[in-house]
């Protein structure tokens, strides 16, 4: 059962999306960003790990600090209970005992009041609006270190919600900077009623566990983090840097090949001396910034100037070659007319050998043109030549000096060419497509037809097409016409009629003209094409990229 194209379609598209798959995984640009995103995703998630720890690290401290606050408060609630203000000055004194220069104590009180009058309670005593006021620090704080303390528990309430109840042990992460310089933290604060007021121990740390903590800021502010944080960024920034100047520098390679593909990367052998149509240098040595690399484009470098230095000798070796077999061809061409002429006409079998010898003669020309021709393909195909060329002058100028030889055979030719159509190619490889595409439809058209040549801009492409009115070609041969050595001719059908036309010139056919055509198209990043037309005859279309 024959399988729909619909079928073919769904049975290739998992290859093409596991290919599509191979291929992002094997992209550095998609390494890159997968890298990227790994960078940013890391840290996140070690911060909310490590947040969380500290987290219960500063619950750890303030707990610890707030028992010690209760401990130190009890054991100085006797001295407390029979205070009064004559007394205030003598705490210090006794505060001293329990502080030290890791644990600072501040002692603060909110005096009760007496008074008569509406509001007062059955004793006569009620609530007095007064503030908290510091009474003993141990050790000593200077007065703006005191009221820098006071002013930042006022501000942040802890002050007015301990007076209105003087109840509850309330843990503090606060900073208060120094005016000396330094900070410490405000870790707890421990309430003690007595008839005298409400009494307030304040417990603070200096040390530097409470220091380079977070209590009192945010986690990122530490000093540990930021430290880390910066190492990170450095480590990512190094890493992406260098996977990024392996990225560019392959990139210029890439642009520098495809410039030398496109006879826009210099001149011969890609030397440093030179230079692409920018300016810059068509040396991938030159071109490359990563030193690790540098052997790599020196290879690249020897390899382009190898490939230039061998279509060149192909191509000189090729002109030579046929120079040195077409001379004596000639000469033995020359010396046959004498003895035809010597020999008598009723000598049949030496007029044989002749014939015999012309024959060969032609033949051995047709085979030195052909290994010519391959020999400057092959050159083609190793190091095309490519500028920007007027392709449109060029096929009418083509076309008009293919008058004089259509009318010879009877024929004529229609031609509508668009102007200005511009492509990067070799003006001379052109000549040769354009000549064989021509000759070709010639060969098989039949006296007083018509060879059309069409140059059309087709979106971004130019498209030139030939066709002619002869017999066309067999379906089951259409692919197999552009491959080297095939040719399928019929005598009166682009094969000689008779031994008179064997002699003439383009009489022998070695399969190589579109094989030629299909390689140098395809060198200059374009596509051929051939189809039978409608109403016979062959069409040959040709598209090629047109030049930025």
């Amino acid at each position: 059962m024959a399988l729909l194209p619909t079928d073919l379609a769904a049975m290739r598209a998992p290859g093409r999306a596991s290919a599509r798959l191979l291929w992002l995984w094997r992209s550095m640009a998609s390494r890159l960003l997968l890298l990227t995103l790994v960078f940013v995703a890391v840290p996140v998630l070690l911060y909310d790990q490590f947040q969380r720890a500290d987290e219960a690290t500063q619950q750890l401290l303030l707990k610890s600090a707030q028992r010690q606050g209760e401990l130190i408060a009890r054991a100085l609630e006797p001295e407390l209970l029979g205070v009064d203000r004559a007394a205030l000055p003598g705490l210090s004194g006794a505060l001293a005992r329990y502080g030290d220069d890791r644990t600072r104590l501040k002692l603060l009180v909110r005096p009760r009041v007496s008074a008569a009058g509406p509001g007062a309670s059955s004793s006569g005593v009620r609530a007095g609006p007064e503030p908290f006021f510091y009474v003993a620090a141990a050790p000593s704080l200077s007065t703006a270190d005191i009221d820098a303390e006071r002013r930042l528990l006022l501000e942040q309430g802890v002050l007015d919600r301990l007076g209105s109840s003087c109840a509850g042990n309330a843990t503090l992460a606060m900073r208060v900077p120094h005016a000396e310089g330094g900070e410490e933290v405000l870790s707890s604060i421990t309430p003690i009623k007595t008839s005298f007021g409400c009494w307030a121990l304040v417990t603070s740390h200096a040390t530097e566990a409470y220091i380079s903590s977070s209590l009192g800021r945010p986690y990122w502010s530490t000093p540990a983090v930021q430290a880390a944080a910066a190492i990170y960024l450095a480590m990512a920034a190094l890493v992406l840097a260098v996977l990024a100047g392996v990225w560019r520098n392959l990139n210029r390679f890439g642009d520098l090949a495809r410039g030398i593909v496109g006879g826009d990367g210099g001149g011969d052998g890609g030397g440093e001396d030179c230079a692409d149509r920018k300016g810059r240098s068509a040396s991938f040595a030159a071109r490359n910034t990563v030193p690790e690399l540098a052997g790599v484009a020196e290879d690249f470098d020897r390899l382009v100037a190898t490939l230039r230095d061998s279509a060149q000798s192909l191509r000189r070796a090729a002109e030579d070659n046929a120079h040195a077999f077409k001379t004596p061809i000639a000469v033995i061409r020359q010396s046959v007319e004498p003895l035809r002429r010597a020999l008598p006409a009723e000598n049949a079998r030496s007029q044989r050998a002749l014939t015999m010898i012309e024959k060969s003669l032609d033949k051995l020309d047709g085979l030195v043109s052909f290994a010519r021709r391959m020999d400057e393909a092959a050159a083609d195909l190793l190091a095309p030549s490519r500028r920007r060329v007027d392709l449109s002058a060029l096929v009418e100028r083509m076309a008009g000096g293919y008058t004089g030889l259509l009318a010879e055979q009877r024929l004529h030719m229609r031609s509508r060419i668009d102007a200005g159509l511009v492509v990067r190619a070799g003006e001379e490889t052109l000549e040769t497509i354009v000549e064989n595409l021509v000759e070709n439809a010639v060969s098989f058209s039949p006296p007083d037809a018509a060879v059309s040549v069409r140059l059309t801009r087709s979106g971004p492409w130019a498209e030139l097409v030939v066709e002619d009115e002869g017999p066309g070609v067999d379906p089951a041969n259409l692919d197999r016409i552009f491959d080297r050595y095939f040719s399928h001719r019929e005598p009166g059908r682009g094969m000689p009629e008779d031994e008179a036309a064997a002699h003439q010139a383009g009489a022998a056919h070695f399969g190589i003209g579109l094989w030629i055509v299909r390689r140098n198209i395809e060198a200059f990043g374009g596509r051929v094409r051939a189809e039978n037309r409608p109403a016979g005859g062959l069409r040959m279309t040709v598209a090629l990229p047109l030049a930025a």
